[in-house]
């Protein structure tokens, strides 16, 4: 969940294509990939200690090989969180009840964090402290899990001094340790384009792509016993909130370009072309048909400082003078060129 800023253009700058290793042992996948409980005894997590993805690649660490004594135990641990995050602390949590929804931390970080431009966790733990636009402060990096705990998951915050969040920080520690941040940097390149992103046409594709895992509906597929998602909501009162990244129609558009449809896209080989993309992602985000949940307390607003809003988030006041809809569905070239021209940050 990223802030880029890109000065020059409208393309996202691409990075040179990953070698990867093949290794054995897929978990089921949420919005990419997820945990499951199918199979297992209700309510209880699927075991993925020892391996994350189909696909892992060379300098990302491998939880099998950690030494069993607290240290290796306590990055198991945080490994667990992320694919079984609703069992841990949803609302039904066995220890606690943070999250509002029962998505898991791994339905956006994929492979927990471990899939390159899948909002992974390379550089994250690097980068904390760190100044976030959106709240206009310096943020540790246990206030930016919360943060994620209390927007996509509509939660309450994890205080900073438990076990579970000590252990999510560990893991995020751990993974950056021996990975190459400027190898894994950034996101997919993907070309805007220059007409306003399309919700109709998106909705065509949504119905041929995406509908069989997230359902007709936008709520998702639940596992055997309710206790998360096999496939999440991608709308409605259990998703994600508007204003959480994935709701800027360019943020999700790389994620999707990336990633989906699962089992068929790769960053290595994307199904989609951009522009339906982009198409796709302003219908799932179009708030117009698809509602979404909102977050509890409006008495700070997002990006109090308009001069570091990114070009694609939609709600006013903005720093130039473009529509809230051409803020939302684009074309956001007019917005770059103005916001490059003014000595503005340009930033998607």
């Amino acid at each position: 969940m990223k802030e880029v800023n890109n000065n020059n253009n409208i393309i996202i700058p691409d990075i040179t294509t990953i070698k990867f290793l093949f290794i054995s042992g897929i978990i089921s996948i949420i919005a990419g990939i997820a945990s499951c409980g199918d199979g297992t005894t209700p309510g209880t997590p699927t075991d993925n200690t020892a391996s994350i993805s189909s696909d892992r690649y060379e300098g990302i660490p491998d939880t099998g090989l950690l030494p069993h004594n607290d240290s290796g135990n306590t990055i198991r641990y945080g490994q667990q969180l992320l694919l079984n995050t609703a069992y841990y602390i949803g609302p039904d949590g066995i220890k606690g009840h943070y999250l509002g929804n029962k998505m898991n931390c791994t339905n956006c970080h994929l492979d927990a964090g471990t899939r390159p431009y899948g909002f992974n966790f390379f550089e994250t733990y690097k980068r904390y402290p760190q100044y976030r636009g959106r709240e206009d402060r310096i943020l540790t990096i246990a206030e930016r899990v919360n943060n994620c705990i209390e927007r996509p998951h509509s939660g309450t915050p994890m205080p900073a001094d438990s076990d579970e969040m000590k252990a999510i920080v560990a893991y995020m520690k751990w993974v950056s340790e021996n990975v190459d941040s400027e190898k894994y940097k950034g996101h997919i390149e993907l070309q805007l384009p220059e007409r306003a992103a399309d919700p109709v046409a998106g909705a065509k594709i949504y119905v041929a792509q995406c509908a069989s895992c997230h359902g007709s509906h936008g709520d998702g597929l639940w596992n055997s016993d309710s206790s998360t998602y096999v496939y999440p909501p991608l709308w409605g009162p259990q998703s994600y909130q508007a204003g959480s990244s994935l709701h800027r129609i360019v943020i999700a558009a790389r994620f999707i370009k990336a990633n989906m449809p699962h089992k068929i896209a790769t960053w290595l080989k994307p199904a989609l072309t951009d522009d339906e993309a982009v198409d796709v992602a302003a219908f799932i985000n179009n708030d117009a048909e698809n509602t979404r949940p909102h977050k509890n307390d409006n008495s700070i607003a997002d990006y109090p400082n308009i001069n570091v809003k990114p070009v694609d988030f939609q709600d006013p006041p903005f720093a130039d003078t473009f529509t809230a809809a051409q803020h939302k569905f684009g074309p956001w070239q007019p917005i770059v060129s103005y916001h490059e021209a003014h000595n503005m940050k340009v930033i998607y």
